[in-house]
């Protein structure tokens, strides 16, 4: 009796343990490229179209909690071609000018835009306040797809 019983005490400290030590902890993933908490835009724009593309939708500059800076596209931004072969711009106009001799200083080169809809990107470093404009641009069609002042 005394050893059935300490085999069932045994038994049931070990189940316990095996219960508690085969709970997962649950992993926090941060994507870096997407912004941390609240994101508060300090400047917006809305995109005129261009060149019969149907670009349309809302650009805005701002942080999100950290004080990292993000170009953020709205729910509602689309253009034709939103597959990555059309590409983001800040200017410091709304006329695309690439000057590749002097380091592009109206330009700065921001990525592709892969889908329709909300849309982020990263800026880092910060942009500086110089560019007051987004603009999207098919290089392989070279023509502007359309551009968003920011303000």
């Amino acid at each position: 009796m005394k050893f059935n019983a300490l085999v069932i005490a045994l038994f049931s400290i070990v189940s316990i343990a095996s219960f508690t030590a085969c709970e997962k902890e649950v992993e926090v993933i941060v994507d870096p490229t997407k912004p941390q908490g609240v994101f508060t835009a300090s400047k917006n724009g809305a995109f005129v179209a261009q060149n019969g593309t149907g670009s349309k939708g809302t650009a805005q500059l701002g942080t999100d909690e950290d004080g990292v800076q993000f170009l953020k596209f709205g729910s509602d931004f689309a253009t034709s071609f939103a597959t990555g072969t059309v590409t983001v711009y800040l200017s410091t106009s709304m006329t695309f000018t690439p000057d590749p001799g002097n380091g592009n200083p109206a330009l700065r080169l921001i990525g592709p835009v892969s889908k329709s809809g909300e849309n982020y990107f990263l800026l880092a470093p910060a942009a500086e306040s110089k560019f007051t404009h987004v603009i999207l641009w098919c290089g392989s069609a070279n023509v502007p797809f359309g551009y968003a002042p920011l303000q």
